[in-house]
C-alpha cells in the first residue's frame, strides 16, 4: 500500500462537490444480483469498495458497463458461483451476498466477509433473517429452493440485515412485515430501487411492509456521500479556511455539526453549498446512535476537532471498541483516554508525523491531522482511505493542500 505525503498547515479554501454515497451505492449493487434484467445506476463513487462489488459481480457472469456517470448492470446471463474470499473478506458489504444470491440463485456459500476491523462484526442477524425467509443451512450454505414471505423483527438496528431482508422480501411470494428496520437515509436508496424493480414497499417510521415480485431492472440514482461532506467539513474548520461542501442533503448533516453548533461553531448554507467554521468555546461531547443520531462512521472524523479546541468525549454506542486509530492520532500529539466505550480528548496542539491508517474512517482522520499539522507527515496505507473517499488528491489540491500520493515501491 502506498502513502499520502502532506505537508500540511495552510488554510484550506474553496468548493468540494462531493461524490455518491458508498453506504448508498453498494446495497444497490448487490441488490441488483437479485433482478434479471439492466439497471441503471446513477452517480456510482469511483472508489475501491465499489470496484471490489462489481468484480463480484462480474464474476457470477453479469455484465458491468460505465458510461459517463451511469453504470449498467445487465443480469440476464448470471450464473451462480462459490463468492472468491479474494474480494468478499476485502469488503464488509459483501455480506449483502446472503440476501442478493439466495434471492436470485437460491444458495450461497457463507465465505469470509471482511471490511474495517475495528470490531468483531458478526452476522447471526444476516442468516437468522434469510431463515425466516425460508432459507436452510447446509454446511457452510444456505440454500433456499423457494423464498417465502416472513414477518421479521429485529432485535438491535442493523443497516447489514435490514439490507438483506429488503432484498430478500422483494424477491419472496407475499407480503413481509420488517420490524426495528434502520431508518439510515441510504435505505431509502435501496427501497427506491426495489420499488423501480417491481416490489411495492410501505414505510412507517421503523415498520416497512413489502410485497415481493419477480424483479426485474430498475433505475436509481445514488445521493451524495454524507461521510465525505462531513469529512471536507472538518478540513475546513481545522485548518481555519473555509471549504464549502455541495451534492449532499444538508439536513444529513445536521447531526454531525449539532454538537459543535452547541458550543459555538457555525454552519453557513447558501446556494453555493455549506461551510463549517469557528472554534469551539467549550468542551464538546458526542454520544454516536443509529440515525438520526450522531453517524459512527463520522466519530473518528470529530476526534481532530475536539482535539484542537477543548477537548471533549465521544462514546460509541454503535461499534463500541472502534478507538484503535487514537494510537495514531497519538503520534501527531493527540492526547486522549479510553474508558470502555467511552474516549476522552483532550486539548492537544497537533505536530507531524508518520501514522498508518488502521480502518477507512480512522485513516480520514489521520490525513485530517496531517493537513492541519504544519510541517510533512506521512500517513501510510493510503489505499485504505481510497476504499471511500473518491479521488482526494485532487479535490485536496483544489482546495489548496500540498498532499502527493507515494507509491510503497
Amino acid at each position: 500500500m502506498g502513502s499520502f505525503i502532506v505537508d500540511g498547515g495552510a488554510p484550506l479554501e474553496g468548493f468540494v462537490k462531493v461524490s455518491g454515497s458508498k453506504n448508498a451505492a453498494l446495497p444497490v449493487i448487490f441488490a441488483a444480483m437479485a433482478t434479471d434484467g439492466i439497471s441503471e445506476i446513477e452517480g456510482l463513487p469511483d472508489i475501491e469498495d465499489v470496484r471490489i462489488a462489481l468484480e463480484i459481480l462480474r464474476a457470477h457472469g453479469i455484465s458491468v458497463e460505465r458510461v459517463g456517470r451511469v453504470t449498467y448492470i445487465d443480469t440476464r446471463a448470471a450464473r451462480y458461483i462459490t463468492p472468491d474470499p479474494a474480494y468478499t473478506s476485502r469488503l464488509r458489504a459483501s455480506t449483502y451476498l446472503i440476501g442478493a444470491s439466495l434471492a436470485r440463485f437460491g444458495r450461497v456459500v457463507l465465505v469470509p466477509f471482511g471490511g474495517c476491523n475495528f470490531s468483531l462484526r458478526p452476522i447471526d442477524m444476516h442468516i437468522s433473517s434469510a431463515l425466516s425467509f425460508g432459507a436452510r443451512e447446509l454446511g457452510s450454505e444456505l440454500v433456499a429452493k423457494r423464498l417465502c414471505a416472513a414477518d421479521v423483527t429485529f432485535a438491535k438496528r442493523s443497516v447489514g440485515a435490514t439490507v438483506n431482508s429488503l432484498i430478500l422480501a422483494a424477491s419472496s411470494e407475499g407480503v413481509s412485515h420488517l420490524v426495528g428496520c434502520s431508518l439510515e437515509p441510504h435505505i431509502n436508496t435501496l427501497i427506491e430501487f426495489l420499488v423501480g424493480a417491481g416490489a411495492s414497499i410501505e414505510q412507517i417510521g421503523d415498520t416497512i411492509t413489502v410485497r415481493g415480485a419477480r424483479l426485474h431492472g430498475s433505475r436509481v440514482l445514488i445521493p451524495g456521500d454524507m461521510i465525505e461532506a462531513g469529512t471536507y467539513l472538518a478540513i475546513g474548520a481545522l485548518s481555519e479556511g473555509r471549504v464549502s461542501v455541495t451534492g449532499v442533503d444538508t439536513q444529513e448533516l445536521s447531526s454531525f455539526c449539532a454538537p459543535f453548533l452547541c458550543r459555538g461553531m457555525t454552519v453557513e448554507t447558501s446556494e453555493h453549498g455549506s461551510s463549517f467554521h469557528g472554534s469551539a468555546i467549550g468542551a464538546v461531547d458526542i454520544l454516536t446512535a443509529p440515525y438520526p443520531g450522531f453517524p459512527t462512521d463520522l466519530q473518528p472524523i470529530a476526534a481532530p476537532l475536539l482535539a484542537v479546541g477543548h477537548g471533549g468525549t465521544i462514546t460509541d454506542t454503535v461499534w463500541p471498541e472502534r478507538f484503535g486509530y487514537l494510537g495514531e492520532l497519538g503520534k501527531m500529539g493527540v492526547q486522549y483516554s479510553i474508558d470502555e466505550n467511552r474516549a476522552t480528548i483532550y486539548p492537544s496542539r497537533l505536530h507531524p508525523g508518520e501514522v498508518r491508517a488502521v480502518d477507512l474512517r480512522g485513516g480520514a482522520a489521520c490525513l485530517i491531522c496531517a493537513l492541519a499539522a504544519s510541517g510533512r507527515s506521512e500517513v501510510r496505507c493510503a489505499d485504505v482511505i481510497l476504499r471511500g473517499y473518491e479521488d482526494p488528491i485532487t479535490k485536496l489540491r483544489a482546495l489548496g493542500a500540498r498532499i502527493s500520493y507515494k507509491d510503497k515501491s
